[in-house]
């Protein structure tokens, strides 16, 4: 700590030894931190990691800053309290990420001590990783020497020690033949610590491959880094502009001032070849931090950040919590991205939360996107963040010609969901030995399922959805709560075979229609829930980017960012699915996701095609998508929200009550609504019924809370909620402030 941090800790800490109490919170929904006897001798300061009781139990916490308030309270007794078991023997957080936990609980209206628990996640790491036991060669020799061991001693000439597996393994012997080795006292044991995570990168391994736009794109956001304070930069540029490179320069600089750097992704653990093209650059991989980490290597990074041994982390969402020591830089790619909405327990957009992070902690924090969110566009015309744009492609590449196909003129044949014209271009594009990309944002077989006889419906027990075929896996499945049964042969209303009728198409039925007209192409169909996981995906997108695939059918997982240089044929199988619903952000995530998908073509300067399926031509978003008028599109959906007061010229809130019975969960949220105060600027919406009005067995009923921009929601939102009712039985109350899902 600095000077001035400790003579403040010491004003807010010192006591008699024998009386010292300080705050410590905990991972638990209380309002704030509670407060613990320090015994003698032991040594904690604000930030410090500890293991406190909590009734029978032992709960990791962190000393937090301000001491509890007690005033003229008599009643309290130092003596009386519990004491801190232990302090683990790890850096305490520092000074700006307490800061950060406390904006992220207050702004989100979350305890305390839940958002800090997002920061403390690894137990086993908070101690030092034991050393690793070795074996060096002390002199001597054996009483035998046979060829195996003749290995192992030439192994060990140069006197660097070796673990008794690798000696083993290098020499090409047993490990009994080591072990004898050893009982003869040839060699002495030495402790090595353990391996780093990932090498250090270099960020002067390898020249930047950038010119023109690229170059002073590279330069501004350099600038930025020297420059030290916060900033705030917006890199928007078309899908396939060198986006990546310019933002490495940034992360080269930062590394070079001895800064760690955060990149966040939104689907980390898909983007192996992200993690390839960091390390052509810096000649080492970044280290990972992702759900499908293993419990091991999540402890190994946790620690290297804290430490500060590991400089670069990608990762998704979640590493936004992670105690860097100093971080010196952030970057958001696909800034825009729905999955860094964070919608279970603590909602928080990573995106947003981001830049929080960045202006407490003064340094640069970069945007990436070929399609920005509105709420980015916006800021970037007010001149709240510095807006770098990149408007042609890298290189000779050019963007792909996009054409509207009108169903409604070139309906696809009775029973087929392709147009005949998308059909005659994938024919020319697999003659041409280039690769073609069918997109279609719904997994499984078919959304529906019903009985032709007498009209049943296949509905999931616990949710008000629809079961989903998926005949890969002769499965119904429910995409809420994962309820799955066997693909029925009858009716179970009727009890007629051989009368279902699959309505609508998904990705697997896409993928029927294309082997009757193209049995010869190699086929792969990439979706979420298809079996082999993450590690099955990360082999299939290597194979389509080295060839090996000539017809691709798949979800939103094809819009992430991935390099196939054969593409030259993307087509989107219903590019008004995304529209087809009340949601107010429909036209910009459709507008996104479409512009991305189509950006996957023509990424190496061959020519290439997109053709959008649709039957509303003239829509808005269509007519921006064909054009290549981004601005236009940009500019209309600004002045929609504009007129009505959605973000980012309102503030919006949602909150769910769900329950048991629906009485309960109804019941529940009008009386959130009759307690709402009168606060000029802001209305309540509802109580409605949810959308999904049942998830997992649970009555959801919504309020929307809809403000000014300068509203104070959360003053607003703890108001209605102090005066409320209060949860009681199984009725349980979601708040989430900027809410981007409206189901």
């Amino acid at each position: 700590m600095t000077q001035d941090s400790q003579s403040l800790f010491g004003a807010l800490f010192d006591t008699p030894a024998s009386k010292r109490v300080v705050p410590v919170l905990v991972p638990l929904p209380v309002p704030e931190a509670y407060s613990y006897a320090v015994p003698e001798g032991m040594a904690v300061e604000a930030g410090s990691v500890v293991q406190v009781p909590i009734g029978p139990r032992q709960h990791i916490g962190v000393v937090w800053d301000e001491p509890e308030a007690r005033g003229d309270d008599k009643s309290f007794d130092p003596k009386k309290l519990r004491a801190i078991e232990q302090v683990f023997d790890c850096p305490p957080l520092t000074k700006d990420m307490r800061e950060f936990i406390e904006w992220v609980s207050a702004y989100t209206l979350s305890p305390p001590g839940l958002v800090a628990r997002m920061a403390i996640r690894a137990p086993a790491a908070l101690e030092p990783e034991p050393m690793i036991e070795a074996l060096r060669f002390a002199g001597g020799e054996p009483d035998r020497v046979t060829p195996a061991r003749q290995r192992v001693l030439q192994t060990l000439e140069d006197d660097i020690p070796w673990t008794r597996s690798g000696l083993a393994h290098a020499a090409g012997v047993s490990l009994s033949v080591v072990d004898g080795l050893v009982k003869q006292g040839l060699f002495e044991t030495v402790f090595l610590p353990p391996p780093p995570v990932v090498a250090v990168p270099d960020p002067d391994y390898v020249a930047p491959r950038i010119d023109g736009p690229q170059k002073q794109a590279a330069s501004e956001l350099v600038e930025a880094v020297q420059t030290a304070g916060f900033s705030a930069s917006l890199i928007d540029g078309v899908t396939g502009s060198g986006k990546t490179e310019v933002y490495f320069e940034a992360i080269a600089e930062a590394l070079r001032l001895g800064k760690q750097v955060l990149i966040l992704l939104p689907e980390i653990a898909l983007t192996s070849s992200f993690l390839e093209r960091f390390q052509d650059r810096f000649g080492a991989k970044p280290a990972e931090w992702h759900s499908d980490l293993a419990p091991r290597m999540r402890e190994k990074v946790w620690r290297g950040v804290v430490t500060g041994e590991v400089r670069v982390v990608a990762g998704a969402r979640s590493a936004l919590f992670l105690p860097f020591e100093e971080l010196g830089l952030i970057v958001v790619d696909e800034e825009h991205d729905p999955a860094y909405k964070q919608e279970d327990r603590i909602f928080y957009n990573a995106r947003d939360m981001a830049v929080v992070r960045a202006r407490i902690g003064k340094f640069p924090i970069v945007l990436v996107s070929a399609t920005p969110s509105v709420e980015s566009q916006v800021n970037g015309q007010s001149g709240r963040y510095h807006v770098v744009h990149l408007p042609t492609r890298f290189g000779d590449a050019a963007m792909p010609d996009l054409h509207l196909v009108d169903m409604r003129r070139h309906p696809p044949a009775k029973g087929g969901f392709l147009s005949p014209v998308m059909l005659r271009a994938i024919g020319k594009t697999i003659e041409k030995k280039e690769q073609a990309l069918l997109f279609l944002n719904r997994r499984g077989y078919a959304p529906l399922t019903l009985c032709r006889v007498c009209g049943h419906r296949f509905q999931c027990p616990q949710c008000s959805s629809w079961l989903v075929e998926h005949r890969f896996r002769n499965q119904i499945q429910c995409h809420q709560c994962g309820y799955s049964e066997k693909t029925p042969e009858a009716c179970p209303e009727c009890g007629t075979f051989d009368h279902l009728v699959a309505c609508g198409p998904g990705v697997e039925r896409i993928a029927e229609e294309v082997e009757r007209h193209f049995p010869d192409a190699r086929t792969i169909v990439m979706s979420s829930d298809l079996l082999g996981g993450v590690k099955r995906m990360r082999l299939e997108l290597e194979a389509i980017a080295k060839g090996e695939a000539d017809i691709v059918i798949g979800t939103q997982l094809v819009a992430k960012g991935h390099n196939f240089p054969l593409m030259t044929l993307v087509g989107i199988v219903d590019a008004d699915l995304g529209l087809a619903n009340g949601d107010p952000r429909a036209a910009e995530r459709t507008f996104q996701l479409l512009s991305q998908v189509t950006g996957r073509a023509g990424r190496t300067g061959l020519k290439s095609y997109g053709l959008l399926q649709t039957y509303q031509p003239q829509h808005p978003v269509m007519q921006a998508i064909a054009s290549g008028d981004a601005s236009a599109f940009y500019e209309r959906e600004i002045g929609e929200r504009e007129k009505a007061l959605l973000p980012p010229f309102g503030r919006l809130a949602s909150i769910i009550v769900s329950a048991d019975t629906r009485l309960d969960a109804e019941t529940h949220a009008r009386g959130l609504r009759n307690a709402a105060p009168k606060m000029s600027g802001v209305t309540v919406l509802g109580p409605a019924e949810a959308p999904l009005a049942i998830v997992r067995g649970r009555h959801r009923f919504r309020l929307l809370v809809h403000g000014r921009r300068n509203s104070d929601m959360q003053g607003f939102l703890r108001a209605m909620l102090s005066s409320g009712p209060k949860a009681r039985g199984s009725v349980q109350v979601q708040l989430d402030v900027d809410p981007q899902s409206f189901l």
